[in-house]
């Protein structure tokens, strides 16, 4: 990072120097830091409480909890000069246990940090700009993580890059303080997913999600289709039925054909997920011939 001087047109770098030696806590400072002005992370974030330890037979407590502008709770874990290599574990305990607060726990929560003389109720609503009967705060599944260090362990990098591939919404903030002089600095830089790159890495992570889930549901009918043609090729031959007397193999398709004995015309039983179906195909060739058979 570099400072400019209009007067000389010129650029100064900066030192680039570690939260310990600077002698700032993370509890003290960092964390006063981003609960002050939770915008140094790239959007509207509500702090509504720090220390948060209201996890039912645990003595953990997470650094700061936020809610972003879609109602979703968000874990911030904050480290010094180095992440260590338990934050992400850490950080995913934190989200499933606040994952089964209501819009009430929230408002009491965030209450609690306000203290009596604010209204949590009041200013939830000016945050959502609604009202506050009307919130639906911390659905389904949709925590977020948000983690926030001087470094970043390959092993924090690697599990965070397959959490965002399976569609759990985690970022990654890299903080800096630089000095110059008496001044000092502080660069809040996100580098997970990169800010440039964010939405189309959570679109391929999304489609590929989807793909996935396209496969499975594929496989899981065909194996679903090939139990149902089976049991019912084993009751046709049970019952004697002369159209699949020479039938032994179940299909995966919807459909299960049998010959006439004329050529060109068969039968088909179709299965779907709401409705099981009889058809006669005629196709003997021609119009003339398909005319004839149909009548």
């Amino acid at each position: 990072m570099f400072l400019i001087d209009r007067d000389h047109n010129t650029i100064t770098e900066l030192d680039q120097r570690s939260f310990s030696e600077l002698g700032f806590r993370e509890r003290d400072h960092l964390q006063e830091w981003i609960a002050k002005n939770p915008s140094c992370l790239g959007e509207e974030l509500l702090i509504i409480q720090k220390e948060f330890a209201g996890f039912d037979e645990t003595r953990e407590r997470l650094d700061l909890l936020a809610l972003d502008k879609a109602g979703n709770l968000v874990v911030i874990e904050n480290k010094l000069d180095d992440s260590g290599r338990d934050v992400v574990w850490q950080a995913l305990k934190y989200a499933s246990y606040c994952s089964s607060l209501t819009t009430e726990h929230i408002r009491r929560v965030y209450q609690e940090y306000l203290g009596p003389d604010l209204s949590a109720e009041e200013l939830l609503a000016e945050f959502f700009d609604q009202e506050y009967e009307d919130l639906n705060l911390n659905p389904g599944y949709a925590q977020r993580l948000i983690l926030i260090a001087a470094n970043f362990r390959k092993e924090v990098t690697s599990t965070v890059m397959w959490l965002l591939n399976h569609g759990i919404t985690v970022h990654c903030f890299r903080v800096t303080p630089y000095a110059h002089g008496e001044s000092l600095y502080l660069n809040v830089e996100q580098i997970i997913p990169i800010r440039d790159a964010e939405e189309f890495m959570i679109g391929m992570a999304e489609k590929a999600h989807l793909e996935q889930d396209a496969k499975s549901g594929l496989a899981s009918r065909h194996k679903l289709r090939r139990a149902f043609w089976t049991a019912f090729l084993d009751a046709a031959h049970a019952r004697k039925v002369a159209l699949y007397s020479g039938r032994n193999t179940p299909s995966t398709d919807n459909w299960l054909s049998a010959g006439s004995g004329i050529s060109g015309i068969q039968y088909l039983v179709r299965i779907t997920g709401s409705y099981l179906g009889v058809e006669l195909n005629i196709n003997a060739g021609t119009s003339e011939h398909n005319t004839r058979y149909f009548e």
